[in-house]
């Protein structure tokens, strides 16, 4: 089911339901725009006060925060379930557990990831000059999260930047919006200073008018053409975003590669989270000479999950999270047949279930001219070519507008690595697949229609921060030899600066001495 609009006398209702049987979850509100633009403003005023907190006083509120979602493990995961439709199981795995262990590391590192810098300025710092960088907070961050993993993108996001001093208004997709209230709630809970971090609810409608009510950044995970909506709104302002967006991500398995692990890897990689992952292996190219026999080994892997209600402890591949996604893969499924790839198991919506069921799909056959090879899926599909060479491999997962993830497959690490680095992606695994979003402290993001920026890692954190430079000058009883005061003693001077103090030799600026003296008895004259 998707998330419905209903109206009230009073106001405007989106109700959520659970994707898997249909029945009611829940109702929150459609925010309006003239109260989002309250919020920006509360987020603001109270930005005023936190960014004067100490990092170990915010570091006090994310850990009572992580502290109360461990109490509350049980039934957020169950939440988590029932709103994606993906299996509790996975709401541990994929979403609990990772963000407990994001918020332990930015409540611990982000002091000494914000440290100031000292910046080495050559031979500058022998004239009384030092420079360094400090990093100042942003302000009000907005940020705009998906439905594919509704508790562990904004949660992961709104530490970071509550840990680098910001503000943040969260708005959660309107078809989870009871996780999203669920954040809002376990922060709440723990006593954080009011509008520190508020919760908006709505829909496309919602997440227009926070980029639009003068947040300082914009942290949006969704689709492509989505994203290009925000950048462009948000150009108007000047307003810098950060935008994690779609991925068409290539597997890579070479003759010498543990199949059996391999396998494994790869029906997990396109099935978990019912294939709604950014990084979810949609492009499987198979080295030509195991071909036959790693698809065999797919396809009997793929026929023994399990798909029933998320709620089940036995689930594997639970429901999809709406009709429209759903029908997105029915027609990629009805692409692939026609173009002439043939459907080896699945292939069709799971008629044993009402709500939003497709059976894991494995495809033989595939290649990269056909539409459902470029277009990202975002479902159950696995779709398999074949490759001759390394270069053909490298040639065709680059042969996409996409560049999230990436992953290979072989037991020659050194041939791993080097191919790793060829293929245009964020992240390129070696014999791992997928789940490095879990990592909060490596960099998540990608390369040309998958985004820019990062989130996760140093390198997001920096995201959420504006770096400041700081010159200190401690010798003011001399002139400056570049000051006014122009004339040929100047130039020969300047000339003498590039000759030989640009040269970053002390030797050879040792030669500029007698000039300088010049030039500062010059200016002293003036």
């Amino acid at each position: 089911m998707s998330a419905i609009i209903s109206k009230t006398e009073t106001e405007e209702k989106i109700i959520s339901y659970n994707p898997a049987t249909g029945e009611k979850i829940g109702a929150v509100a459609q925010t309006s725009a003239a109260q989002v633009v309250n919020a920006v403003e509360n987020s603001q005023r109270a930005f005023k006060s936190w960014r004067e907190t100490s990092f170990k006083e915010r570091a006090k509120f994310v850990l009572k925060a992580r502290e109360a979602i461990l109490n509350e493990m049980d039934e957020i995961a169950r939440l988590i379930s029932d709103e994606s439709g993906k299996p509790v199981t996975e709401a541990f795995s994929a979403e609990i557990a990772p963000v407990l262990d994001l918020m332990r590391y930015f409540a611990r590192k982000t002091p000494a990831i914000l440290k100031p810098e000292k910046i080495n300025i050559g031979q500058l710092g022998l004239l009384g000059r030092s420079s360094k960088i400090i990093y100042q907070p942003l302000g009000a961050v907005g940020i705009i999260s998906p439905w594919n993993f509704p508790f562990s993108i904004p949660l992961g996001e709104v530490v970071m930047a509550l840990m680098a001093g910001n503000t943040v208004v969260l708005k959660p997709s309107e078809l989870t919006p009871l996780v999203g209230v669920k954040i809002g709630e376990i922060f709440r809970k723990v006593d954080l200073p009011e509008n520190v971090l508020q919760v908006i609810t709505g829909d496309g409608r919602t997440g227009a008018a926070l980029v639009e009510a003068g947040v300082n950044k914009i942290m949006f995970t969704g689709s492509v053409a989505t994203g290009k909506k925000i950048a462009g709104n948000a150009a108007k302002t000047l307003t810098p975003v950060v935008l994690e967006l779609g991925g068409k991500d290539p597997m890579i398995v070479f003759a010498d590669a543990d199949l059996e692990a391999a396998s494994s890897a790869a029906i997990w990689g396109a099935f978990t989270n019912s294939g709604q992952a950014c990084s979810s292996v949609e492009r499987l190219y198979v080295e030509e000479s195991i071909a036959e026999r790693f698809t065999a080994m797919i396809v009997a892997k793929t026929r023994k999950l399990q798909q029933n209600l998320g709620s089940i402890e036995t689930t594997d591949v639970g429901a999809m999270v709406s009709e429209n996604q759903l029908k997105i893969v029915e027609d990629h499924v009805a692409d692939f047949k026609k173009s002439g790839a043939e459907i080896l198991t699945g292939g069709k919506r799971n008629g044993n279930f009402q709500g939003t069921f497709f059976e894991p799909t494995v495809i033989a056959g595939a290649g990269n001219e056909m539409r459902a090879m470029r277009e990202e899926t975002f479902g159950p599909t696995l779709p398999i070519a074949t490759f001759k060479t390394e270069s053909e491999a490298v040639e065709l997962a680059n042969d996409t507008d996409f560049g999230l993830t990436a992953s290979i497959w072989t037991k020659n690490i050194s041939r791993g690595k080097r191919v790793a680095e060829k293929i245009l992606a964020g992240t390129v695994m070696v014999n791992e697949v997928l789940y490095t979003h879990g990592i909060g402290q490596t960099p998540w993001g990608g390369f040309k229609q998958s985004g820019y920026g990062r989130t996760h890692g140093k390198l997001g954190l920096m995201e959420l921060v504006a770096p400041q430079h700081i010159h200190v000058n401690r010798v003011t009883v001399l002139p400056n030899a570049w000051w006014f005061g122009y004339s040929q003693n100047a130039i020969d001077t300047f000339r003498g600066f590039a000759r030989h103090f640009s040269s970053g030799s002390l030797f050879q600026t040792a030669k500029l001495a007698p000039q300088m003296l010049k030039r500062i008895k010059e200016l002293r004259k003036k």
